[in-house]
């Protein structure tokens, strides 16, 4: 594995890339928000024939109006346990890894650990997107407020002594019940939408990220990429991205499709 951080001009892509998984905060946003230029950067990869499937730790409910906007293919959403993906009918199909009774018995323990760390933490608060969720829970952490690092911790820590999963993104501490996580989602939703092992295609795709809940994907995918802003969290990460590019957020996603689409033939 990589043990600094080299420049995208050195990246050699995939000779025949099949698509690009990629995170949603702060990689494909800038101050929350998906620019349009970055969307024109999705659609330009699709109309060069490659897929395009975002993997987020946001709910599956917030999801919903980007996976209707957005010229993707899916987007997994809530760290690897859901997905949409529009239908010929115009709407969205959701597609879950858990069966319902499973999803039920989990939403209610995991609102009682929530209510455990906003009881325990100071200034501990859900995330504002949490009424969307369905197979996980979210802490913010530097959305709209503002923890110390020892307070993400310990938010983490309440929730594996619950028996969770927990992973912290550029904005968010997720937790979950399951074994699915960003890796193990694109495994399902390539072999449920596409019939394509990632496993045996790894070569093929293309992993952007910036932050810890990305660093699965940034040990597995010969392709792994940073957007700059990655900078905050280096020295937190045990595995790195393979390179990096100079812009930040949507700006370097976007940078990171000119430079494949440019080195097509």
């Amino acid at each position: 594995m990589p043990t600094t951080l080299q420049p995208l001009s050195l990246w050699t892509p995939p000779a025949s890339p099949l698509g690009i998984l990629t995170d949603i905060d702060d990689t494909l946003t800038t101050e929350g928000v998906v620019p349009d230029h970055v969307v024109d950067a999705i659609a330009r990869l699709k109309q060069s024939g490659l897929r395009v499937v975002p993997i987020t730790g946001r709910p599956v409910g917030w999801s919903e109006p980007f996976a209707q906007a957005w010229p993707v293919d899916a987007i997994v959403a809530e760290n690897g346990a859901v997905a949409l993906r529009r239908n010929a009918q115009g709407g969205l199909d959701k597609l879950y890894q858990q069966d319902e009774a499973t999803r039920t018995a989990n939403y209610a323990r995991m609102q009682q650990v929530l209510a455990e760390i906003e009881a325990t933490v100071p200034g501990a608060l859900r995330a504002t997107d949490s009424a969307g969720r369905e197979c996980d829970i979210a802490v913010d952490h530097s959305e709209f407020a503002q923890m110390p690092q020892q307070d993400i911790d310990r938010c983490v820590a309440i929730m594996k002594a619950a028996g969770m999963n927990a992973t912290v993104s550029s904005i968010h501490i997720n937790g979950w019940f399951g074994a699915h996580n960003k890796l193990e989602g694109a495994r399902w939703i390539l072999r449920t939408l596409f019939d394509i092992d990632l496993d045996a295609t790894l070569d093929r795709w293309i992993y952007i990220g910036d932050s810890t809940n990305d660093q699965l994907m940034f040990e597995h995918m010969p392709h792994s990429l940073g957007v700059a802003n990655i900078a905050r969290f280096v020295p937190q990460l045990k595995h790195l991205p393979r390179h990096v590019t100079q812009a930040e957020r949507g700006d370097g996603f976007a940078e990171m499709a000119q430079y494949l689409l440019s080195q097509r033939p």
